[in-house]
């Protein structure tokens, strides 16, 4: 299981959207000037979403006997994950002034752990799918 590659995308995303909860996505100011930082755990949905990437993508990583549900595991963990990000955006424009943080970078890189860890999931199916044709 942890030999495989698409484990490895899985556990990141895992792990990245786990470090995500706390750190900052967007810091600025409101309309009372007062400074204000956009993490996950400063709206319960975006919290709630954000949980359910990470459990989304653990349970994947158990799941590796059955191919095809993993792929689609893969692909909600994914579309959660855009979600999350659709819901950042529209937490920034309460902002008057502010700007993105470099730990932002984060939350842009789950989606990319997801499709390179369904990559190696749909590799591994076509190379199931071969051996069973010799067979």
């Amino acid at each position: 299981m942890i030999q495989r590659i698409q484990t490895i995308w899985l556990l990141l995303a895992v792990v990245a959207a786990l470090v995500s909860i706390e750190l900052s996505f967007y810091s600025g100011n409101k309309d009372n000037n007062l400074f204000e930082t956009v993490n996950a755990s400063s709206n319960f949905l975006l919290l709630i979403l954000t949980v359910s990437v990470a459990i989304t993508g653990l349970v994947t990583i158990f799941l590796f006997k059955n191919r095809k549900l993993q792929m689609r595991l893969t692909w909600l963990g994914l579309l959660l994950q855009l979600a999350v990000l659709a819901m950042y955006f529209q937490q920034t424009k309460q902002f008057v002034q502010g700007s993105y943080t470099l730990t932002s970078a984060i939350s842009f890189v789950i989606p990319l752990f997801f499709i390179l860890a369904w990559l190696g999931i749909r590799k591994d199916e076509k190379l199931i799918k071969s051996m069973d044709r010799l067979r």
